[in-house]
């Protein structure tokens, strides 16, 4: 099972893609959407789109992940979150993917053990959890840890 995961923002939004058989987690691929502040919103939101379906077209995942929308205290802020996920999501959508959406204390507490994990921490694991992945920066590290999560809190162990 191909998992996309995904970290959106409008100034950078992170994307990986991990291979999920069981508890075995593999690297497949990561990267990074920057978009300039300059430009209009709707150019901005557009490459956010058309870069999301192409990851999907190259990789062909199974299903996305993202983490779950929060509320900064700056509206405007927040309102440009949610149309970069907008964007994100609609690209996933429009490819007849699954999106599983986890709170960024889930995907903490999933990759690293604990719900306060801070940044330093969440690259760490990924390090150990996925040798030898050279990471794209921090937006794509961010995206493999949902995949990450994704794949350990929808995996179930076969019974016996």
């Amino acid at each position: 099972m191909l998992i996309l995961g995904l970290d959106p923002s409008l100034s950078c939004t992170g994307w990986g893609v991990i291979r999920a058989e069981g508890s075995r987690i593999t690297h497949i691929a990561n990267g990074q959407i920057p978009t300039d502040a300059k430009a209009p919103m709707v150019r901005r939101l557009s490459l956010l789109h058309t870069s999301v379906e192409a990851v999907i077209a190259e990789y062909a995942p199974d299903r996305a992940a993202a983490e779950e929308v929060f509320a900064n205290k700056n509206a405007q802020s927040t309102l440009k979150l949610a149309q970069a996920r907008g964007a994100v999501l609609a690209a996933c959508g429009g490819a007849g993917l699954e999106v599983n959406e986890h709170a960024a204390r889930l995907v903490k507490k999933a990759v690293v053990g604990t719900g306060g994990a801070d940044k330093t921490q969440v690259q760490a694991m990924l390090k150990v959890l996925l040798p030898g992945a050279k990471l794209a920066g921090a937006d794509a590290a961010d995206a493999l840890a949902v995949a990450i999560a994704d794949a350990h809190l929808s995996y179930t162990p076969p019974s016996r």
